[in-house]
C-alpha cells in the first residue's frame, strides 16, 4: 500500500519551489509529488517514508529544523506528519513598513512581537484574576492558550501571521534558555544542609506521601490499561501520567506557598520540609525513567555508560566546580562579589546544560545540580539573585508557561480519553491527602491541618509542565495527553489557591485568649517585651527603651530579641535560636553584632534581666507571622517595631524600606500583645545612654483618652520607677466636656497613677486645655523640645480635636498624634513611641477602667477583675 507523506514548509520564492520538486524528483520509489503553495505543503505518494523526505528537504536548506505534529495521517497513511520550517536566509533585510515589507518576516520582529503580546496579556489576566485569589501560574498558562489553537490561534489569519509554526524554533529556543536558569535560580535558594537536618515528621510525611501516590495511582492505571479499551497513545501514556502524580517538587510547592504569603507559617514550613524530602525521591525517580527512555536498544552497556556519566558530571560539579566557585568567594573582598565570579558561574550554567545533553540527559540536570552545589544565601546567593531574579521569574518565566500554553489545544481532547485521566488525577489528589492524614494521626496533627498539607502538596506548577513537555519529546506522551495535562494544572491551581485562602487563616496559629498588656501587669511582675531589631543603627535606642523599663529584683525583664534578615538567595524561611545556631549569625554582619549587643545589656543587668536572641530570615511580606509567633510563644506584654524611617545627621528623612512599613501595619493588625512603633531621632541630638552615661533621661506621655494612651501612660509610669528616668504626663482637655463619661473614667485613671507615685518627684502630671486641634499642636510644639522620648497612644476616641488632621495623614500605622510627630516638617529632635494596646481579632475590647493594677497576670478575657475592668467580649468567648 503506498504511503502519502504530506510535510508543511516555509515556501518564501519560487526559487524555493523549483528546489524542492527537483530535490523530491529524485526521490526512488515515488508515485507523485505536489507543492501546495496554498497550504504550504508537500505531498507525496509512493514507497516512501516521512523521514527520507525530510532528509532530501533538509539537504537543500541548512536552517532547516523537523519536529512532530500530533495527528496522523488518513488510513492510507503509515507515519505521522512532519513540519519541516525552510528558514529563508535572507529574511533579514528591507522588512519594515516603508519598504512595503512584512515586518513578520523577520524571525527578530516577530519574536518582539510574541514576547510582547503574551507578557501583556498574562499581566492583564493576572490583575483580573487576582482578586479571584488565583496564581500567577494560572493566568501566565492561559496567556499561552489564549493564543494557541484553543482560542485564537485557531483562526487562520492570527495564528499564520503572529505564531506561525516557522517562528516557533526561536520562541522554545528563548523560553527554554529561561527555564535552565529559573531551575537554576530555585535550586540556589536550597538549603542541603537544612534537608539533612529535616525533622522526623517532615520525613515521615515526605516518605508516605511519595509511597502512596507511586503505588495506588500507578497501579490504577495499569488496571485500566488492562481492562478499559482505549487508544494506543493514551494507553502508552496512562501509567506516566499516573507516575507523574507521584512527583511533589519543591519548587512547585515553593512558588504556591509564596503566592499564598504563608511561607512563614507552621503549616507553610512543614508543606515546604516535606516536598524537600518527596522532590529528592522524585527527582531520582525521573532520573531513572529519563536513563532507562535514553536507553532505546536496551544494551546494558550503554545504560550502564549513561549512568557512569551522570555520576561524572556529578563529581565534576561538586569536585571542579564547587571549590573553583568557593575559592572566588575567599578573594571577593568582604560581602561585595566580583563580575568575573558572576560571569564564570553563567558560564558554569551553560556548560553543565550543554554536556546534560551530550551525555543523553536533559539540559536542565546539570544546571540543577549546579544550583545544588552553589553556597545559597549571603553572599554569592544573594549576588545571583540580584543578577537573574528579576528576568528569570519576571521575565523568562512566564515567556516559558505561555509558550506551554500556546501548544495546548482543547480541541484533541476526546471525551474517553479525558474521564480516564481525570479517574487517575482525583485519585491521586486524594491519594496525597490520606497520605498525609496517616502520619498525622499517629504525630496528633489536627485532621484540618493534614488535609491543608495534603492541598498544598497537590501544588503543580512549572516543573511537571516541564516533565511533560520532555515526556512529549521522547515520544511517550501525544499532543492530547499533554494538553490535558497542562489543563489540569491550571484547574488544580484554580482551586487549590482561593480553597487554602477561604479554610486557613494563618493569624489563627497567635490568636490568643489571654490578655498580654503592660496595663494589665502587676507591678511586681516579670516585664516580657520583645524587641525587633533590623540593622545596627536601631540598637541605642532601642537599648535605651529597654533600660528606661526599668529592671529591678522585684519586677525583672525577660526581652525576646528577634533579628529581622530580608530572605536572598534562598527559598525557605528561617527561624532559629542564635545560641544554637552561631554559624546562622554568620550570614549577616549586623545580626551578629546585635546579638552581641543584647548580651552585652543582658550582663549589666546581670539578675534583673535575661535575653534570648532569635534571627528570622524570611521575606517582609511575611515576616510577619515570625514576629506574631514569637511574641506568642514568649508571652510578650509588649512588642517594640522600629518605624521605616530613619533620620540623618543632617535632618533629612529616608525610608528604609516600603515594605517595612506593610510588615508593621500585618504586625498591628495580628500582634497577641500590645505593639509600639519605635521613631528614632537619636541622631539628631545628644540623648544619654542610660546603658553607659546614667545621664538624666525625659519622656513625655501625651494623654487624650482611650485604651491606647492608658497603655502608654502605663509604660510611662513603670518608666518613673527607674531613678535617671523624668516622665511628664501631659493630659490634653477638651474645654466644655467637664462632665462626660469619658473624661471622669480617664479622671479615675490619671488620678489611680498618680497615687501609685505620690512621692516620686520624677513623676508628674500636667493638664493642657485646649479648645481644638490647632491649639493641640501649638501646645505640643511648645512642649516637645523638653523631652527625650515622647509616648502616645495610636488611636482615640473619636473628637473635635482631630477633625482635619486625619486627612494630613501619611502613616495609618501611627493615628494622628503619632503622624504629626513622625512627619518630617514637624521640627523636634524628641523620638516618639506610639503605642497601640491589645486587640483581639483585630478589635479593641470597650473597657471601664477604675483601677490599673490587676492582681492576675495575663488574666482571661472572658474574665471580669473587680475593680479593674469590665470587657465585652460577647463575640469572642471560646
Amino acid at each position: 500500500m503506498a504511503n502519502v507523506v504530506e510535510v508543511k514548509v516555509g515556501l518564501h520564492c519560487d526559487d524555493c519551489i523549483k528546489k524542492i520538486l527537483k530535490a523530491i524528483k529524485n526521490i526512488e520509489d515515488i508515485e507523485t509529488y505536489n507543492v501546495d503553495t496554498q497550504l504550504n505543503k508537500v505531498i507525496v505518494t509512493g514507497n516512501v517514508t516521512t523521514e527520507q523526505v525530510i532528509r532530501v528537504l533538509q539537504k537543500i536548506g541548512k536552517n532547516a529544523t523537523a519536529w512532530e505534529d500530533a495527528q496522523t495521517n488518513n488510513s492510507s497513511a503509515s507515519e505521522a506528519n512532519k513540519t519541516l520550517v525552510c528558514q529563508d536566509p535572507h529574511s533579514y533585510g528591507h522588512n519594515d513598513i516603508w519598504h512595503s515589507g512584512n515586518p513578520f518576516e523577520s524571525p527578530t520582529c516577530l519574536l518582539f512581537m510574541q514576547v510582547s503580546l503574551m507578557t501583556t496579556v498574562t499581566q492583564l489576566m493576572d490583575i483580573c484574576l487576582k482578586p479571584l485569589g488565583q496564581s500567577s501560574l494560572v493566568s501566565q498558562i492561559l496567556g499561552g492558550v489564549l493564543f494557541g489553537p484553543s482560542a485564537l490561534g485557531n483562526q487562520k489569519i492570527l495564528g499564520q501571521t503572529l505564531f506561525p509554526v516557522k517562528g516557533a524554533v526561536v520562541l522554545e529556543t528563548i523560553s527554554s534558555f529561561g527555564l535552565m536558569f529559573f531551575y537554576f535560580v530555585w535550586c540556589v535558594k536550597m538549603d542541603l544542609a537544612t534537608l539533612m537536618k529535616t525533622e522526623k515528621l517532615a520525613i515521615t510525611l515526605g516518605v508516605s506521601v511519595f509511597s502512596f501516590t507511586l503505588i495506588i495511582p500507578f497501579g490504577l492505571s495499569m488496571a485500566l490499561k488492562k481492562y478499559v479499551t482505549m487508544d494506543k497513545s493514551l494507553a502508552q501514556a496512562l501509567p506516566f501520567l499516573a507516575l507523574s502524580q507521584t512527583l511533589t517538587i519543591f519548587i512547585s510547592i515553593a512558588v504556591l506557598l509564596t503566592d499564598l504569603k504563608i511561607l512563614n507559617t507552621d503549616i507553610g514550613r512543614l508543606t515546604m520540609s516535606a516536598a524537600m524530602f518527596a522532590d529528592l525521591a522524585g527527582f531520582l525517580l525521573t532520573v531513572i525513567i529519563f536513563v532507562m527512555l535514553q536507553n532505546k536498544t536496551g544494551s546494558i552497556v550503554t545504560l550502564t555508560f549513561n549512568i557512569l556519566s551522570i555520576i561524572a558530571l556529578i563529581i565534576v560539579i561538586i569536585f571542579v566546580m564547587r571549590p573553583v566557585i568557593l575559592w572566588m568567594i575567599k578573594r571577593s573582598s568582604g560581602s561585595m562579589i566580583n563580575e568575573l565570579c558572576i560571569v564564570c558561574i553563567f558560564l558554569f550554567v551553560l556548560s553543565t546544560g550543554l554536556a546534560g545533553e551530550l551525555i543523553g540527559q536533559h539540559f536542565m540536570m546539570g544546571p540543577m545540580i549546579l544550583g545544588l552545589a552553589v553556597p545559597e544565601g549571603p553572599p554569592l546567593g544573594t549576588a545571583l539573585m540580584s543578577k537573574l531574579e528579576t528576568i528569570c521569574l519576571g521575565f523568562l518565566y512566564p515567556i516559558y508557561l505561555a509558550a506551554n500554553g500556546l501548544q495546548t489545544d482543547i480541541f484533541k481532547i476526546d471525551f474517553q480519553s479525558l474521564w480516564l485521566v481525570c479517574l487517575i488525577l482525583i485519585v491521586a489528589f486524594f491519594v496525597k491527602i490520606g497520605a498525609v492524614m496517616l502520619p498525622g494521626y499517629y504525630y496528633n496533627i489536627p485532621m484540618k491541618e493534614c488535609c491543608i498539607i495534603g492541598i498544598l502538596l497537590n501544588g503543580r506548577g512549572i516543573a511537571e509542565i516541564s516533565i511533560y513537555n520532555l515526556w512529549m519529546g521522547s515520544q511517550l506522551l501525544a499532543s492530547q495527553e499533554f494538553s490535558m495535562m497542562v489543563i489540569s494544572i491550571v484547574i488544580v491551581n484554580a482551586i487549590i489557591a482561593p480553597l487554602i485562602k477561604y479554610i486557613y487563616d494563618p493569624s489563627e496559629q497567635y490568636q490568643t485568649g489571654r490578655r498580654c498588656t503592660i496595663q494589665h501587669t502587676r507591678r511586681d511582675s516579670e516585664l516580657r517585651i520583645m524587641v525587633c531589631i533590623h540593622n545596627t543603627e536601631h540598637l541605642p535606642a532601642i537599648l535605651n527603651l529597654l533600660e528606661a523599663s526599668y529592671a529591678s529584683r522585684e519586677s525583672t525583664i525577660e526581652v525576646t530579641a528577634l533579628i529581622l534578615v530580608e530572605l536572598q538567595g534562598r527559598a525557605r524561611p528561617i527561624l532559629v535560636a542564635n545560641h544554637r545556631h552561631d554559624g546562622l549569625r554568620s550570614m549577616s554582619i549586623n545580626a551578629s553584632h546585635i546579638d552581641n549587643a543584647m548580651k552585652q545589656y543582658a550582663q549589666q543587668n546581670e539578675g534583673y534581666v535575661s535575653v534570648q536572641s532569635f534571627t528570622s530570615i524570611s521575606t517582609f511580606e511575611t515576616m510577619y507571622d515570625d514576629i506574631c509567633r514569637m511574641s506568642l510563644e514568649s508571652g510578650s506584654n509588649i512588642l517594640i517595631l522600629p518605624f521605616h524611617k530613619k533620620w540623618e545627621i543632617d535632618g533629612t528623612v529616608e525610608i528604609s524600606h516600603r515594605s517595612i512599613q506593610t510588615m508593621n501595619i500585618k504586625v498591628l493588625e495580628r500582634a497577641p500583645c500590645s505593639v509600639g512603633i519605635l521613631v528614632d531621632r537619636g541622631i539628631l541630638n545628644t540623648t544619654p545612654s542610660l546603658l553607659m552615661a546614667r545621664g538624666a533621661y525625659y519622656v513625655a506621655v501625651f494623654f487624650i483618652g482611650g485604651a491606647d494612651d492608658a497603655e502608654a501612660l502605663a509604660y510611662g509610669t513603670r518608666m518613673a520607677r527607674h531613678e535617671c528616668v523624668y516622665v511628664t504626663v501631659v493630659r490634653f482637655l477638651l474645654f466644655g466636656e467637664e462632665n462626660s463619661k469619658d473624661r471622669k473614667r480617664d479622671s479615675d485613671l490619671i488620678d489611680e497613677y498618680r497615687y501609685y507615685n505620690a512621692g516620686n518627684r520624677r513623676f508628674e502630671i500636667l493638664d493642657e486645655v485646649v479648645k481644638d486641634g490647632i491649639e493641640m499642636s501649638k501646645c505640643i510644639r511648645r512642649l516637645i523640645d523638653y523631652f527625650d522620648l515622647v509616648m502616645v497612644g495610636k488611636q482615640h476616641p473619636e473628637s473635635i480635636i482631630f477633625q482635619g488632621h486625619d486627612q494630613w495623614s501619611e502613616c495609618e500605622e501611627l493615628g494622628v498624634i503619632g503622624d504629626m510627630l513622625a512627619s518630617p516638617d514637624f521640627v523636634t529632635k524628641a523620638s516618639v513611641l506610639v503605642v497601640q494596646q491589645q486587640r483581639f481579632r483585630g478589635r479593641l475590647l470597650n473597657q471601664n477602667v477604675n483601677n490599673p493594677m490587676p492582681n492576675h497576670k495575663d488574666q482571661n478575657i472572658n474574665e471580669t477583675l473587680s475593680p479593674s475592668c469590665t470587657i465585652s467580649v460577647d463575640k469572642y468567648d471560646k
